[in-house]
């Protein structure tokens, strides 16, 4: 069967003026227009190709490569609205429809959201929704503590940022734990930290076991090994200077510029922070 919102491996059946129409193990057909069609093939190829709806509601196949996929989250941009809902632009020549009911708040033409892809089984055409958490689902978990997991930034809250798990539970990494610029829509890597009873996950962008410090101290020696083993910041300096390059308050950088010193990592000295060995830390 061919899957819409999905890559398929089809095969070739057969070259007309329109295109190459291509069919899976069950015969099943979908058209490749001529715009996409290589220079080069033969009937029996493999082609993998991308099925959806094109603008008269038929099964089209592409080769291009859209930036969201069918049960996957990604952060697009508006590319119109109109009386029928939110289309986004996700790299294919028809937009992707985010109805008004999938809007958790009215969508501005121009701004980029977090967004998930899926198959209406009502009208089977494939939408998109900023109702995250109805595609978010932490009452079975597939993830263990200490594990590296895949991330994407969904939301900022009070707390910290909100993120989708490996693409199937919601996470929260707390602010304190964020030494980067971050926004919805950014993708990393972070490890599960703890697994509440509740069943929430609190997420941390530091890898364990890594040097174990303090991640105002990771963060600091980071940017040192980055900079060629100096960082003209010290417990003087202003305050607006160290957030601007690492990102964090003066008082967390004091505590980790101490942590460093008492583990003899650094070199305190009038001008800035110097790293006594560039393999600290293993």
């Amino acid at each position: 069967m061919i899957e819409l919102g999905k890559y398929n491996d089809l095969v070739i059946q057969r070259d007309t003026r329109v295109g190459l129409f291509l069919s899976d193990e069950s015969g099943e057909e979908v058209l490749l227009p001529s715009k996409f069609t290589p220079e080069r093939f033969e009937i029996g190829d493999r082609l993998e190709v991308f099925c959806y709806l094109d603008n008269e509601e038929r099964p089209v196949a592409t080769t291009q490569n859209p930036l969201i996929t069918r049960d996957t989250f990604a952060a697009l941009k508006v590319a119109e609205v109109n009386q029928f809902g939110a289309f986004l632009d996700w790299g294919l020549e028809k937009h992707l429809l985010v109805p008004f009911r999938e809007q958790t708040k009215p969508m501005i033409a121009g701004q980029r959201y977090v967004v998930y892809c899926y198959l209406d089984p009502k009208s089977s055409r494939l939408v998109a929704s900023t109702r995250l958490d109805r595609f978010l689902d932490n009452s079975q978990l597939e993830v263990a503590p200490l594990e590296e997991v895949n991330l994407l930034v969904t939301r900022e809250t009070e707390l910290g940022f909100e993120v989708a798990v490996n693409n199937r539970h919601k996470g929260l990494v707390f602010r304190d734990q964020v030494f980067r610029d971050l926004r919805p829509g950014d993708r990393l890597t972070g490890y599960v930290k703890e697994i509440r009873p509740d069943q929430k996950l609190d997420i941390t962008l530091q890898p364990f076991g890594y040097r174990k410090l303090e991640p105002a101290a990771l963060r600091i020696l980071e940017e040192l090994q980055q900079h060629g083993g100096k960082l003209p910041l010290t417990d003087k300096s202003p305050p607006e200077a160290i957030r601007e390059r690492l990102q964090m308050s003066k008082k967390v950088f004091k505590k980790g510029i101490g942590i460093l010193y008492r583990e003899r990592k650094i070199d305190l000295r009038p001008d800035g922070i110097v790293l006594l060995d560039h393999s600290a830390g293993s």
